[in-house]
């Protein structure tokens, strides 16, 4: 009879923890995409429609594809304990700088001269990766050292000119458009039925792949959301997908980039949600020595996470070149800001461990879609500004002030609320 108290005593608290983790991150998560769906509704109200408009959607994912690039790579450096990069600017504007030398100066191949630009950026992440992971200088020190030392190269090798512009191979990388596969069956009349088509596939996969998600944790005893909830998280989404690639429907369709950062949200969802090294890289924000004591390579994911960065600007600094049609002395400036604003204000923790590339996506869309509705509205960028200081303040103050409530909440009371507590 003892043993089965002790065993019960001691996986309560395993399964409360778990359930209470669960839930504050949940509650964040959604919070967050409520509050893009307010700041969107506001935004439509205040421009009188234009927000939502095809033509400025297009725009909105044209202007931000570059943030939401570089914060899943900064939710990688922050995941491994709340560690920033304060270099990614200027690796975007050393890109930039590499491919307009590359490709307008020397006349090299697009395609190669991209490759060699995203070989340029993971070397440059190796080179901070080093420093950071087995020197063990601060990361805070080391990017900011790179921030300076890479805009200056780029100031160095462009000679404080602007390079312009670039062949149409390039930039179809960026400002291209998905043709349309299904002109011939468009029923309702869209300038590119294609959007449709994939954002009705896309929500369907999305829906069969929460279900059987949903199912296994069910079957294992992880914790899960109730089904009511599950169901609604599936209708909102869905219907805001298919509503999305409706609206680039009636414009032009896809836009290429968007294509690029599908690939790059699924890749890295993957890899944080469902394999080892996502699992461990979790391990090494919660608690470095711990995860080193249980085996974890923790010098080699950290150094990873710095290359991955790397690579990613590297992307990013592509994108934003194409975008520009230019390679400018003055690219990259504050993105490191809008990164590491994108992670915080969608729910990952300052103090490493916690975080998921669809929270950095709504917090890139929320600066987005600020950035462009206070545009639209004729604001002031100074006061655009202030505007986004408080948003990210208020997101990292949420993020602080449940944390301490959670610890501080004692235990009988979270049993209570969970509907646990029961005689032994």
């Amino acid at each position: 009879m003892s043993m089965s108290v002790n065993t019960k005593s001691s996986e309560k608290p395993t399964t409360v923890t778990a359930k209470v983790k669960s839930t504050s991150g949940n509650l964040k998560q959604y919070m967050m995409l409520l509050m893009l769906v307010i700041i969107i509704a506001m935004f439509q109200l205040l421009t009188g429609g234009k927000l939502l408009m095809p033509m400025n959607v297009s725009n909105i994912i044209f202007q931000n594809a570059y943030v939401v690039i570089l914060a899943i790579g900064m939710l990688m450096c922050i995941l491994s304990g709340g560690n920033i990069d304060l270099s990614v600017g200027s690796v975007v504007a050393f890109v930039c700088a590499c491919a307009g030398t590359f490709i307008i100066t020397w006349k090299w191949n697009p395609y190669a001269s991209m490759l060699l630009c995203l070989g340029i950026a993971i070397v440059i992440g190796v080179w901070q990766g080093f420093w950071i992971a087995y020197v063990r200088i601060p990361a805070f020190i080391v990017t900011l050292a790179g921030m300076l030392l890479f805009r200056g190269l780029t100031l160095v090798m462009l000679n404080g000119m602007t390079l312009a512009p670039f062949p149409p191979a390039f930039l179809g990388f960026s400002t291209g458009f998905l043709p349309d596969f299904f002109s011939k069956i468009n029923p309702f009349a869209l300038n590119n039925a294609t959007s449709l088509v994939v954002g009705v596939l896309l929500s369907v996969g999305f829906c069969v792949h929460q279900v059987i998600t949903y199912a296994n944790r069910k079957r294992k005893g992880y914790a899960t959301d109730s089904i009511l909830a599950l169901a609604l998280k599936l209708v909102i989404i869905s219907a805001v997908l298919v509503a999305l690639f409706y609206t680039l429907g009636r414009s032009r369709g896809i836009p290429t980039v968007l294509i690029t950062l599908g690939i790059l949200l699924l890749a890295y969802s993957f890899i944080t949600s469902s394999t080892v090294m996502g699992r461990h890289l979790y391990a090494l924000g919660g608690n470095e020595k711990a995860a080193r004591l249980s085996g974890v390579k923790t010098k080699w994911l950290l150094f990873l996470a710095y290359v991955n960065m790397a690579f990613l600007a590297g992307v990013a600094g592509l994108v934003f070149a194409a975008r520009l049609n230019s390679a400018s002395p003055q690219a990259g400036q504050s993105f490191e800001m809008d990164a590491i604003a994108a992670c915080y204000i969608g729910g990952a923790s300052a103090y490493g461990g916690i975080g998921t590339v669809g929270g950095a996506l709504i917090g890139a869309l929320i600066m987005g879609v600020l950035n462009n509705g206070m545009s639209i509205m004729g604001i002031d960028s100074n006061w655009q500004q202030v505007i986004k200081g408080l948003v990210l303040l208020a997101a990292v103050a949420f993020d602080v002030i449940s944390k301490q409530r959670l610890l501080a909440e004692p235990i009988e009371r979270v049993k209570h609320k969970l509907g646990l507590s029961r005689a032994v």
